[in-house]
């Protein structure tokens, strides 16, 4: 069956051509194509990789890296081989290697097939000199993987081509590749499915009543959101969280998830008929900033997020005793330890938050960023969270977990001592 070609997208044709002469994109050193299930990617970008490569070099080597040798073949090597026999390449397989050998006008290039499904895979890479590298579904590669293909393309003239759906927002490459585009001197083009001239209006409408939530935005927007093991699936979206309310609170409490060389995160809440609203919060990453700081100077950070304000507590995470007795030395707060019960915590703050007993206001940027990473560990033989990612949910659990014992203005102290 003949290949019949229609109009390609303006994204679709940019992939295409972007190395060509007459292209502002010619100097770049790479292209990066993420997106949208189904939007046409893949095959004009590994086109466009062996285009490019027949158009510079001759007697070269290249390589094409999938998560697996078998994926590899079936999302990208199987249709582009079908496609370019029909545009007068030959074609020489040699599966025992993983090779293919593809001829045109007198040019012959090598192209190597890699999986690259986990760390030790990046030790498969290692001795070969390239001239390019196309890597498919790269974010589902270790990094050690990619840092390895890419260090191979010494070749002058070599260029990188990277593919993938998107992954959950802290993702490596997401970080230091898509963010860094520019830096690193590399076109980035984001696809969704209207890119993609080949599905029908009824097709793409199709899709989109396939999925809801988390998962419309990775797969039919094409955005980097955590998906799969969100411990809070609920929380994915803006109007999740709301404005700070006006008027006045009836208490308020500090909840602390304390840590040296992990993150602090300290968040102010204050009740309001009946509700209690994360107001503000305090976040600490030593990694970040580059250095630590002591229990004093948190201490000093909690008084300036508390103000004037009147504390009915101070909760605390239970391993920081250091912090609990500065906390008792230089202030008259109630200072209790947190029950540290992580599942049961997360059950009680998935209730509260459905029945819009504890809310989350819109400034508090690190909670909001950290639920739409926090995820279950579905390499766990049990129930367990991925401890990454999960210090202002630590303190909002510990919140929320005492407040089953804390229910009412006239308790709260008989309620602290029973806590």
């Amino acid at each position: 069956m003949k290949m019949t070609f229609r109009t390609f997208s303006k994204k679709q044709l940019i992939a295409l051509t972007f190395w060509c002469d007459g292209s502002k994109y010619k100097d770049k050193d790479g292209i990066i194509c993420d997106g949208a299930i189904r939007s046409g990617k893949t095959f004009c970008l590994s086109l466009s990789f062996v285009l490019w490569a027949f158009k510079n070099f001759n007697d070269s080597s290249f390589a094409m890296c999938g998560k697996t040798i078998k994926s590899l073949n079936r999302n990208l090597v199987v249709p582009l081989l079908s496609t370019l026999r029909e545009l007068g390449f030959e074609v020489k397989e040699t599966k025992s290697q993983n090779l293919v050998e593809l001829t045109f006008q007198n040019r012959t290039n090598r192209f190597y097939l890699f999986g690259g499904k986990d760390e030790g895979a990046a030790s498969l890479i290692q001795g070969v000199t390239l001239s390019g590298v196309l890597l498919d579904e790269v974010a589902l590669m270790p990094r050690s993987f990619v840092e390895q293909a890419l260090g191979r393309c010494s070749v002058h003239g070599s260029k990188f081509f990277f593919n993938c759906n998107p992954e959950y927002p802290s993702h490596w490459f997401y970080n230091e590749w898509i963010k860094k585009a520019k830096d690193k001197n590399t076109l980035y083009i984001h696809f969704d499915m209207h890119d993609n001239p080949s599905l029908s209006k009824a097709m793409i409408e199709r899709y989109k009543k396939l999925y809801s939530g988390a998962f419309y935005k990775r797969f039919v927007k094409g955005e980097w959101v955590a998906v799969s093991g969100a411990v809070y699936p609920f929380m994915d979206s803006e109007e999740a969280f709301c404005d700070v309310p006006d008027g006045y609170f009836s208490q308020y409490a500090v909840s602390c998830d304390y840590g040296t060389v992990n993150p602090s995160s300290f968040g102010l809440w204050g009740k309001q008929n009946e509700v209690w609203y994360r107001i503000d919060e305090y976040y600490f990453d030593s990694k970040k900033r580059g250095f630590q700081r002591t229990d004093y100077e948190h201490y000093k950070a909690l008084l300036e997020l508390v103000g004037d304000r009147k504390l009915s507590f101070v909760i605390v995470d239970p391993s920081a005793a250091s912090f609990i007795e500065v906390l008792r030395r230089h202030t008259d707060f109630t200072v209790i330890s947190a029950d540290n019960n992580v599942i049961d915590g997360i059950r009680r703050v998935s209730s509260a938050l459905k029945e819009k007993r504890v809310r989350i206001c819109k400034n508090c940027e690190d909670s909001k960023r950290e639920f739409s990473l926090y995820r279950y560990n579905e390499n766990s033989s049990g129930d367990s969270v991925i401890k990454k990612d999960d210090h202002a949910m630590d303190d909002i659990r510990y919140f929320v977990s005492a407040l089953d014992f804390v229910d009412s203005d006239d308790d709260v102290a008989v309620a602290i001592n029973r806590y």
